[in-house]
């Protein structure tokens, strides 16, 4: 019998990943309630904001008067993404603790999404990894594309596990592998993971799957299978990929907790807590909240009432 992690950790994507494509500004204070209720449910890493410029990601336009107006709890982190050494900076001096940095497995998304190869975002990244081990600030690094791309289709594992070893090998603490368009299943998930197990320790990996296919919880089902104990998750499935045409959103938080929940596998975080803040979010957003475990939680507690 396989034996699944006792305890996973969540990293939070929804103030970052999960509101960066919203159509309509989003305010500087809904931003810091969002990220101050998110860690009042215990979730203990939050990315908080992303330091790019505005051009890109209008979106984040304010990330200097969102990390700086965090009210820090103890044993939280609110790491805060720097695709290059000038955000780096930037979030430096508004008080970043820690940051990450995004590559790609795939040459043509790299291309598209960041507009150099591979190998030039690696070295592009150099920078800010020794910038950072000099200042004491935690750097986490991000795949995407492990499982397919939008413009090339599916992805070599051991592409995936050369990418993921170049961010460990720059000192990056743990690298989070994502399925950007949300198109992998679990025995493809299984085989990238053992690809990349080979370079990189498992303990140092992460599962970022996006619901597209409806595969996430699947592919978390078989990561924990894998060894994998993080996991990235955004509240009430926001987000998107601004590159990925389709591409839903991480997967929810609330069905992520449900799942372990009902695995016996602890995570310090309330699930009723993150369900009223998806119902509160997307109220303000003005959106249906994209968590199945959350609509079905929301209507039984309305219910009984």
């Amino acid at each position: 019998m396989i034996s699944l992690p006792k305890q996973v950790r969540l990293v939070e994507m929804g103030p970052r990943d999960g509101l960066q494509n919203e159509a309509g500004e989003v305010p500087t204070a809904v931003k810091l309630e969002l990220i101050e209720r998110l860690g009042n449910a215990g979730l203990t890493a939050i990315e908080a904001t992303a330091f790019v410029s505005p051009k890109w990601i209008p979106q984040m336009a304010d990330h200097t008067e969102v990390l700086e107006g965090i009210r820090r709890k103890p044993g939280v982190s609110y790491p805060v993404l720097t695709p290059n050494l000038k955000g780096f900076e930037a979030a430096l001096a508004a008080g970043a603790k820690e940051v990450a940095i995004f590559g790609a497995a795939s040459e043509l998304f790299s291309r598209k999404n960041i507009n150099c190869s591979i190998a030039e975002s690696l070295e592009r990244f150099r920078p800010v990894t020794e910038a950072a081990a000099k200042a004491g600030v935690k750097v986490r690094g991000y795949v995407s594309c492990v499982l397919a791309c939008p413009y090339k289709g599916e992805i070599a594992p051991a592409k995936v596990a050369e990418v993921a070893e170049a961010l460990f090998d720059m000192g990056c603490y743990e690298v989070s592998l994502g399925d950007t368009i949300g198109a992998g299943t679990p025995m493809k998930t299984r085989a990238m993971l053992e690809a990349v197990g080979r370079l990189v320790p498992v303990e140092k990996l992460a599962g970022h799957y996006h619901d597209t296919y409806g595969q996430a919880l699947a592919n978390i089902y078989a990561s924990l299978e894998m060894g994998v104990a993080t996991f990235d998750s955004s509240v009430a499935g926001l987000g998107g990929c601004p590159y990925a045409a389709g591409a839903s959103g991480n997967v929810a938080t609330e069905d992520v907790l449900y799942m372990l929940q009902g695995l016996g596998i602890e995570t310090g975080v309330d699930l009723d807590a993150i369900v009223e803040t998806g119902e509160w979010i997307c109220t303000i957003l003005k959106r249906e909240p994209g968590s199945k475990a959350g609509r079905a939680i929301a209507a039984k507690r309305k219910k009984a009432a």
